[in-house]
């Protein structure tokens, strides 16, 4: 099953938290930071006065509590708003 955004909506997937910190500690699940770095897989057609300026693939940054979680077929999804998405990543 697949899921085809509608109007101003982008789905992407998150990215895995580091497990470490950039001086070797191994850090616990409580302890890492929900990571706000996504991969778009899907972008919608848009609407008259939104341009969608991301495409599949591309890494953006996300507002932190944004979006819609939905879980599919075991994986974990988020749907947001074109608005939501503050940066691409490169």
């Amino acid at each position: 099953m697949t899921i085809k955004p509608l109007q101003d909506r982008v789905v992407v997937k998150m990215t895995e938290a580091e497990e470490t910190t950039q001086s070797g500690i191994i850090l616990t699940g409580s302890a890492k930071e929900k990571p706000e770095v996504a991969e778009v897989l899907e972008v919608g057609p848009g609407k008259k006065d939104v341009d969608m300026n991301v495409n599949k693939g591309d890494k953006v940054l996300i507002s932190k509590y944004s979006g819609t979680n939905v879980k599919l077929d075991g994986e974990e999804y988020i749907i947001v708003k074109m608005d939501d998405i503050l940066a691409v990543v490169k």
